[in-house]
C-alpha cells in the first residue's frame, strides 16, 4: 500500500451512497478512489475491467478482471483503478444485511461462520482471492443486473428483494471457495490476524517511543487500521487504552536507562519521549512514588 498517512478519510453510506440502506453503482478509473480509506458500511466490489491489486489492511492481494472484494466496516483498504478500469460498487449498511445481529461492526471478526455464514468472505478477504468464471460469473452479472434495476425503482418489497439478490451473490462465491473459506474459519485465522495486527502497532511502538508526537492516530495509520478499530482490539487484548499502553512502555525504558545507564535525567526523558523534563518527572513520580533522580539513586544504594 502507498505510505500511510494519519489522515485516512472515513466514509459513511450518507456520503457515498444515495440511500443509507443500501446503493449499486458503477465506478470507473476516472471517478475511483485513489487513496487509502475506509468505511462505516459493508462493500461489495466486483472487477469488470482491467487487472489491479487489492491492498487490505497491510496485505496485498491481486484483483484481476472478475475478481469479486468484500470489506468489512472500518477496514483500510486501496483498490488502484488502472487506466480502463471499471469496477461494480455496493455498498450497504449492517442492518440490511445482519439485522439479527446485534454487535457494534468492531466486533464482526468475531462472529463465528455457523452464526453469520454472509460473513465469511468479508472475513477471509486478506487470505483469499475471490475470482469468478463460467456460470459462477453469469450468475453474479445476472444478479448485480437485477440489483441496477430493483434499486433505480424502489418500491414495497423492493428492499427484500435486494437483499435476495445480494445473498445470492455471497452464497455463490461461498459455494465456489468452501473449502478454504471453511479450513480458515476453523483456523481461526481472524483471531490470528488481529494478534499480527497488534504485533505490527507494538513494533511500530517500540521503534519510535521517543518521538514526542506518537499518537493513535499516527499508529493506526502507519498498521493499516482504523483509530477506532485498534482502540478496540487493544481493551479487548490487553485491557489498555492506547495511551496506558505507550505510558506503561516509556516508564519500563526510563526505569531501564535510570538503572543501567549515567544518562542525566533529561536527556532519558527525551529517549522516553518526553519534550519536557519536568512533566517527565511528574510522571514517572506518578507512576513509581519517586521522582527520577530520588529512584536511581535509591535502587544504586546511594
Amino acid at each position: 500500500m502507498p505510505p500511510p498517512s494519519t489522515r485516512v478519510p472515513t466514509f459513511g453510506m450518507q456520503q457515498r451512497s444515495e440511500r443509507p440502506d443500501f446503493y449499486i453503482r458503477e465506478k470507473t478509473a476516472e471517478n475511483a478512489e485513489a487513496t487509502a480509506h475506509r468505511h462505516e458500511y459493508f462493500q461489495i466490489q466486483i472487477n469488470l475491467g482491467a487487472d489491479t491489486v487489492h491492498y487490505v489492511s497491510n496485505v496485498e492481494r491481486p484483483f484481476p478482471q472478475h475478481a469479486v472484494a468484500f470489506i468489512l466496516p472500518h477496514r483500510v483498504h486501496l483498490i488502484p483503478p488502472p487506466k480502463g478500469g471499471r469496477f461494480v460498487l455496493i455498498n450497504f449498511d449492517q442492518n440490511f444485511l445482519l439485522p439479527h445481529l446485534q454487535c457494534s461492526p468492531l466486533d464482526l471478526e468475531d462472529v463465528s461462520i455457523q452464526q453469520a455464514p454472509e460473513l465469511t468472505p468479508f472475513r477471509f478477504q486478506a487470505q483469499v482471492d475471490f475470482v469468478l468464471e463460467g456460470e459462477p460469473l453469469a450468475q453474479v452479472l445476472a444478479l448485480l443486473d437485477q440489483m441496477r434495476q430493483l434499486d433505480g425503482n424502489r418500491e414495497f418489497g423492493t428492499r427484500e428483494q435486494l437483499k435476495g439478490c445480494l445473498l445470492q451473490l455471497i452464497g455463490i462465491v461461498c459455494r465456489r471457495y468452501a473449502q478454504p473459506l471453511t479450513a480458515l474459519a476453523a483456523g481461526n485465522t481472524a483471531q490470528r490476524s488481529r494478534r499480527d495486527a497488534l504485533a505490527r502497532m507494538t513494533d511500530y511502538v517500540r521503534k519510535h517511543l521517543a518521538d514526542p508526537d506518537l499518537d493513535l492516530k499516527t499508529v493506526a495509520a502507519a498498521t493499516y487500521l482504523s483509530p477506532n478499530y485498534l482502540t478496540h482490539w487493544l481493551r479487548k487484548e490487553t485491557g489498555k487504552t492506547f495511551s496506558e499502553l505507550v505510558l506503561e512502555r516509556r516508564m519500563h525504558l526510563a526505569r531501564n536507562l535510570l538503572l543501567n545507564s549515567t544518562r542525566p535525567v533529561g536527556e532519558i526523558a527525551t529517549l522516553c519521549g518526553f519534550a519536557d523534563e519536568a512533566y517527565f518527572s511528574r510522571r514517572f513520580r506518578q507512576a513509581h512514588g519517586l521522582p527520577p533522580g530520588q529512584f536511581r539513586r535509591r535502587d544504586a544504594g546511594v
